[in-house]
């Protein structure tokens, strides 16, 4: 089963890799793996997680 989430806007690298970790982290908690992200041109980020 997979899961798409979107990491609201976050123009700052280091911001945005904050967020991407703790999202990450919090999904594999939840038993989900990340697959693969994205990071759009409007500074949001799709990570996409497999269960």
């Amino acid at each position: 089963m997979y899961k798409t989430v979107v990491v609201e806007y976050s123009p700052k690298a280091d911001d945005m890799a904050k967020k991407i970790e703790e999202k990450s982290n919090q999904m594999l908690q939840e038993g989900y793996e990340l697959v693969t992200m994205a990071i759009t041109g409007t500074a949001k980020a799709i990570l996409v997680f497999k269960k």
